[in-house]
This record gives C-alpha cells, structure tokens and sequence, in this order.
C-alpha cells in the first residue's frame, strides 16, 4: 500500500524513530533493510537511529555499526540529573555523557543529541553548561527544543494542579538567545529553528524535511508526504497490525489544493537559513510581500535574493510571521 506512495524515487535518507528503536535486535533490523531493499532503490546518504543513553552498550553499538546506520540521534535532553529526573528520564548525567563517549570511540563520528531549555529548574548559567558540554565533547549537531505543556500529559495535570511551575516566557526566550548566540560563535549553522549542525554535519533526513522534499513513514502514527497529499498512518498498534495483517488501508490521507501547498512551503521554509524564494509561490498566489508583513517589525527579517529571511529576533515569532503570509 505504501511502496508506489514516492512513485519509485530514489531512496537516499533512512530515519529509524519514533517509541525507541535502539529496541531492536539485529534479526529486526536485517528484516527492515532487506524489506526496504526489496520495494524501493535505495542510495543511502545518511541513516539515522534513535537512541537513548541508557540503551548504548558497547554491543549494542557494534550491532548498529554492522548496518548502514551512519548517524545516532541521541535523546539526552541534559547533563543535570536534576533535569533528567524531572523529565522522567532513565538515564542520568553520567551516562549522557559516556554514551557520546562510548558511541565515537567506535567511530560513530556523526552525532546528534536532543536538549530541552525553559524547564522549571534550569537556569541561564545551567543551560550554558549544557552546551559547553555538548561542545565538549564534540558533539557536531543539536536539535534544541523548548519544554512544552501539552494537554493530556503528566506534565500538564502537575501544572494545572500547581505541583510544577509553568514555563516563564521570558526565561525561555533568554535561553533560546543564548543557544543561537553559542551556536554561532562556536561553529553551528542554526539551518532550522530547532536545529544547529557543525560544516558537513547537517541533517540530510532532516534538513529534506523542511526544504519540502517528499517523504514515506512506515509504521503506526507515521506521516508521509509527496507534494500533492499528506498521509498518516493509523495510531493503535493492534489496528494498524490488524489492517496491515489484512491488507487493508491502515492509513487516512488529506490531497493538497495548491493553497495548502503554497502555504506548506511558506511555514517550512521561513523556518530555515536558507528562508522562503518568494519565487516559489505559484503565480496565481503570487503575494504582496511588502503588504503581508506591514504588521511584522522589520526587524524580525530580512531579504535576501528573492529570499524571505528570519532573523535571530524573528525567530521567536516565525509561526506568527508564517501566519500572516498564508493564503486564506
């Protein structure tokens, strides 16, 4: 059902994530690439686990290193054990940071670890630590994100019962400053908001993502997009093993008009360094630009060849600015 989704493109990013795939034992892992092989050419730039540090044995890592598995996502989220044990975490500091260790000294080079800014106890001084720990130890990309109260979490019921503190704004945007401040002087391209990778260590996986380029989830609650729809796949394991054990459509789908499309375009691409061709919007969308963004301070972005580009102070607000762009 899915394999003539991509029409038979070439293959050349793998991202095994979502749950914890670092789960996997090596006869999985064979059934996924040969699997995979069978239904699509496959050209692999990049192929990317995720892993989290209390999964990284030595022969758990010897294991990955026997596929095509060039690149590790490691969910460390912090270095302070007081952060790990608020976020509920199994690892501690420690092993966030021999992981890393362990992983290189098995020529793992390519690397990426999560981090969470805006908790409850992190200070600036602390969320400086954090960082001047990542590049410590090397580490050539970042993927930071701000901690969120989602509804229906934990999270959300100690917030709302005032057990935690909710996230102060204001911290949270000192901190983010700080992350592209230290990125920047430290050798980083902030090329997504979220993401900071070292010259020749940007995500390919990820970085197609938010150029727009196609891709193909496989697996329950995976998305998939193709330029022209939108798919995802069902979220209940038993259902989607049912469906699948049936042969049946196991997924729902969304087709895109062109203004979902163009709008597609807009809120992906604003949120990169390369930021939005204004040449890209189709000719019968084509924007006044100058008009759209007469409520936007010209300080939050700039242009550059037909390029629509956030800057360091744009960037906390480019859902807001990709918003106000939108085609209604």
């Amino acid at each position: 059902m899915s394999k003539d989704y991509l029409q038979g493109d070439l293959i050349e990013t793998i991202y095994l994530g979502g749950g914890t795939p670092s789960l996997l034992e090596q006869d999985d892992l064979d059934r996924i690439f040969n699997t995979l092989a069978k239904f699509h050419t496959i050209d692999l730039k990049e192929c990317t686990i995720e892993v989290n540090p209390d999964d990284l044995s030595v022969e758990k890592l010897n294991t990955l290193k026997s596929f095509p598995i060039n690149r590790l996502s490691i969910g460390v989220q912090s270095f302070f054990n007081q952060d790990l044990a608020f976020m509920h975490r199994a690892h501690n500091a420690n092993e966030a940071e021999q992981c890393i260790v362990k992983a290189q000294s098995l020529g793992f080079d390519n690397i990426t670890i999560d981090l969470i800014y805006g908790t409850p106890g992190l200070s600036l001084e602390g969320w400086e630590e954090n960082l001047m720990k990542a590049n410590s130890l090397s580490v050539k990309h970042l993927s930071c994100y701000a901690l969120t109260v989602e509804p229906k979490t934990k999270l959300y019921q100690s917030v709302k019962k005032g057990l935690t503190a909710a996230p102060n704004d204001e911290k949270t945007n000192a901190q983010f400053d700080f992350l592209m401040d230290f990125a920047r002087l430290n050798g980083f391209q902030h090329y997504e908001i979220s993401n900071f990778g070292k010259e020749n260590y940007l995500a390919i996986h990820n970085t197609n993502y938010w150029r727009g380029e196609k891709y193909l989830g496989l697996g329950p609650s995976a998305h998939s997009f193709n330029h022209l729809s939108r798919r995802w796949n069902v979220a209940n394991l038993n259902n989607y093993i049912k469906a699948m054990n049936a042969g049946e459509m196991c997924y729902s789908e969304e087709v895109l008009s062109p203004e979902d499309q163009t709008n597609e375009y807009i809120m992906t691409s604003l949120r990169t360094q390369w930021g939005c061709n204004t040449e890209k919007i189709p000719a019968q969308f084509k924007i006044n630009f100058s008009d759209s963004l007469k409520k936007i301070p010209t300080a939050y972005y700039h242009f550059s060849n037909n390029h629509l580009i956030l800057t360091q102070a744009g960037k906390h607000f480019a859902d807001y600015i990709a918003s106000e762009l939108f085609i209604l």
